[in-house]
């Protein structure tokens, strides 16, 4: 399988995962007039694939049909997706149900197909910096395509052609030849104990996992800061918008370039180095120097975040036998969502300090996240053979 390959089997899934966290809140308003309806229906979304993460990749890690797996997980949120935009007709509780249960099954492919990424991608470097143009195209291009199909139609149909998508990304990985990682050799619940404690117990993946968690509280705090930041500055919160975009297309930059030429310093560097270059580029951010400095030094923090993601990725690869390496991706990518989902709740509650101040801690953050690697063993052998 191609680059390509992997890139069309991928981006479907996880554009209409981005979409769909921002077509409910629209449909809710629509339908009901009620954002806060919309609110806890992402949230219904959202919140049952923490639960579900290790137990998705314990699966994955067993499965000797990985592809069959994930495509159904793919048609899963496709069917939920399309009953929850039939919201109004369709009460709000089954609605909820329909994407509770679409949001169960999304760790198949938010963090559980990565684990595959270098099994199509023959170099690791460059597979987990495909990965990494999956999961920023699915950021930028679920919300924006959502944006145009609701200016165009309605919510409703901004919701189907995410329904869509997630289909045509269901079909793409059942044409794929993933294959499984290892013979499972323990039964289910002793595999995800054994994945647990690799995850807690293994310092490199204790370390990696801790620091890209916290990083993931900054960049969860980003949407919530900008606003304040414009609000405070220039009387409105229409501005924060452009500011959060300028982070989005700044990480799609660097994943692109990475995508072309992959970073080839010891990944433990680079994605610490990543991580400090965002937080001090978020930091001089927040000095006052108009809305064209905040929004292009925003735009160069985002341009870091690629490398050190896919870095981080490559590292869970490294640092993860085959038999576990599932669980250590699907974990770490819900302990991050996590992580994000607080500190944009921590920021709006901080919002009251200012945006200067809010903006400036964000940065702190990500160089805490930096420094934390500093803990990463050196000469550490590798699990992934």
């Amino acid at each position: 399988m191609t680059a390509a390959g992997y890139l069309i089997a991928a981006t479907p899934l996880r554009l209409a995962v981005g979409g769909l966290t921002v077509a409910l809140p629209i449909l809710a308003i629509e339908e009901h007039g009620d954002i806060a309806l919309g609110g806890a229906l992402a949230a219904a979304c959202l919140a049952p694939s923490i639960v579900a993460a290790p137990i998705v990749g314990a699966v994955l890690d067993r499965t000797r049909h990985p592809r069959a797996v994930i495509a159904l997980a793919g048609a899963i949120t496709a069917l939920g997706i399309v009953v929850a935009a039939f919201l109004g007709p369709v009460p709000p509780t089954v609605v909820a149900i329909a994407v509770m249960l679409a949001g169960s099954v999304t760790p198949f492919f938010m963090g559980g197909l990565s684990s595959f990424a270098t099994e199509e991608v023959e170099d690791e470097h460059r597979a987990y910096a495909i990965d990494s143009l999956a999961y920023n195209f699915g950021s930028i291009g679920g919300p924006a395509i959502v944006a145009v199909a609701a200016a165009l139609g309605s919510a409703r149909v901004a919701m189907l052609v995410m329904a869509a998508t997630a289909a045509i990304g269901s079909v793409a990985v059942a044409m794929t030849r993933l294959r499984p990682l290892a013979t499972p050799v323990a039964g289910i619940w002793r595999s995800m104990g054994a994945g647990l404690r690799h995850i807690v117990g293994h310092r490199p993946i204790a370390v990696i996992t801790a620091s890209g968690t916290v990083s993931q509280f900054g960049a969860g705090a980003l949407g919530v800061a900008a606003v304040a930041l414009t609000t405070t500055r220039l009387g409105s919160p229409d501005e924060g918008a452009l500011i959060v975009t300028a982070f989005a297309v700044g990480g799609l930059i660097g994943a692109f370039l990475i995508s072309v030429r992959a970073v080839r310093l010891a990944p433990e560097v680079t994605m610490g180095v990543g991580f400090a270059c965002t937080g001090v580029l978020t930091i001089a951010a927040a000095g006052n120097f108009g809305l064209a400095w905040t929004t292009v030094a925003i735009g160069l923090s985002g341009l870091f975040t690629a490398p050190s993601s896919a870095a981080m990725l490559l590292l869970r690869k490294q640092q993860s036998p085959p038999e576990l390496r599932s669980q250590v991706f699907t974990v770490g990518a819900g302990l991050r969502a996590t992580a994000g989902a607080i500190g944009a709740g921590l920021a709006g509650v901080a919002a009251v300090l200012g945006g200067e101040l809010l903006v400036a801690a964000i940065g702190v953050v990500w160089i805490v996240a930096a420094v934390m690697l500093f803990a990463y063993p050196r000469s550490t052998e590798l699990l992934d053979r």
